[in-house]
């Protein structure tokens, strides 16, 4: 009967929470969040509140609870080292230390990586601490993507045609950027269709789940301003409807480099998640990014998938032993989508931007999994706050099947709430397939 510590309030670590307590090893849960998810507070044997930054805080909590090893949900824990001052005390974690965890945290480190290794899928790209070379290097790309080096909660890409209109717009972008970071990345904008590989890592030995799509716009149509992410899709051949098997390996193969790179540039090992946004675009495979953890929403579909233990998975990770334990995942599919506020990804002064503190009622969502993300349980009743409030799943033999059950339960869900309940559907579906086809070309 392991004690392990979850660190993290999210729905992506209700889901680990989850996948924790369903181990057949009997585990107690102890959870360390930033705010109460009452989800997580149910499955938990202990919980503490503090901040993330907060080192000293969290490591107290881990030995007095004595736990076995730690599980790190969100990356703003991994950027102030946590893993490490575990590490300090003898506590292992799944979870990259704050020097590997510049995979996500520094995008500069990661396309510098790439090219130093000569790891196919980079796009063309430059780093700036400095505005001189910039306007040449904007010059010589069509369209372009401007970047902040470090954390923006998803939402600091500035895509040419989305967020800009031009180079002298660009340019503008770069200044603001370097007056407040020390780099700004300038990338090539690429066309084509993005999809989510998840991957395990134990430092050596790499292992692919099943990818996913991600729907970050706001609104029904991939309209309107970039969310955390609004939902999401699995399919039960544990391929999407555009992908090709081929597409899924050229990921696998491009982590699994990244992974040895990493070791050799560091003399760590990475052991934890290495989440990277691909795309494919005419020229083939492309990374977008790499996370150092699960996606949210993207582990809602893949950890109730998990047909292998995961304590015994979290093991593996944590002793080099991946490639000793065979790691399955049921052959269902998944769509996911977020009952948010009716006012989030609104302007502040937007009439329904109220909703974001209000209370809401769930009512019967059938089948239906749902995860807690920011939400507060008060003594009367469950309360948004100002982000995505519960992420709801439907998981069945089709993705039609599983769309369905996850619409059904989201309508049951009163209050003043949105949705995308275009997420999942045949016809949006379409459109993704027409457009890699189109990429493409004919076979």
């Amino acid at each position: 009967m392991p004690n392990i510590l979850l660190v993290g309030n999210g729905a992506r670590e209700h889901a680990i929470a989850e996948a924790v307590v369903r181990s057949s090893r009997q585990p107690r849960l102890f959870a360390y969040m930033k705010a109460n998810n009452p989800g997580i507070a149910d499955l938990s044997a202990g919980t503490r509140q503090g901040g993330y930054g907060d080192k000293a805080n969290i490591v107290d909590f881990a030995r007095s609870s004595a736990v076995d090893f730690a599980i790190i949900g969100p990356e703003d824990p991994l950027q102030a080292g946590v893993v490490d001052a575990l590490q300090a005390v003898d506590i292992p974690a799944i979870g990259p230390t704050q020097s590997l965890a510049r995979l996500e945290t520094s995008k500069s480190f990661t396309r510098n990586l790439l090219e130093k290794y000569g790891i196919p899928g980079n796009a063309r790209f430059r780093v700036f601490t400095a505005m001189p070379g910039v306007a040449e290097f904007l010059n010589d790309l069509d369209e372009v993507v401007v970047k902040p080096d470090g954390l923006t909660g998803g939402k600091g890409v500035m895509v040419q045609g989305d967020h800009f209109r031009d180079k002298e717009e660009a340019l503008e972008i770069c200044r603001q950027i370097l007056a407040e970071h020390d780099r700004v990345i300038v990338e090539e904008k690429l066309s084509g269709e993005e999809f989510s590989l998840q991957c395990l890592s134990d430092g050596i030995h790499v292992v692919a789940t099943p990818p996913v799509q991600d729907h970050k716009r706001r609104f029904v149509g991939d309209r309107g301003p970039n969310t955390g992410g609004m939902g999401s899709y699995s399919c039960e051949d544990h391929l999407l409807p555009f992908l090709r098997e081929a597409d899924v390996l050229a990921g696998l193969d491009i982590t699994r480099q990244v992974a040895a790179a990493i070791h050799r540039e560091t003399g760590q090992y990475y052991r934890g998640v290495m989440y990277g946004g691909f795309m494919i675009t005419r020229a083939g495979l492309r990374l977008l990014e790499y996370n150092a953890r699960f996606g949210d929403p993207e582990a809602m579909n893949i950890l109730p998938l998990l047909e292998t233990d995961f304590v015994d998975l979290c093991r593996a990770i944590i002793n080099g032993a991946l490639t000793d334990l065979p790691v399955s995942f049921a052959r269902r599919a998944t769509v996911c989508k977020y009952i948010v506020p009716r006012g989030y990804g609104l302007p502040k002064d937007h009439p329904d931007a109220q909703s974001t503190s209000a209370r809401i009622e769930v009512g019967n969502t059938g089948p239906a999994r749902l995860y807690y993300s920011s939400v507060d349980k008060r003594t009367d009743g469950l309360y948004m706050t100002t982000s995505r409030a519960i992420g709801v799943v439907g998981i069945a033999a089709t993705l039609a099947e599983a769309e369905g059950i996850a619409e059904s339960a989201v309508t049951a869900v009163r209050g003043p709430v949105d949705h995308r309940p275009d997420i999942g559907t045949a016809a949006l579906i379409a459109k993704r397939v027409y457009h890699m086809a189109s990429l493409r070309g004919p076979r």
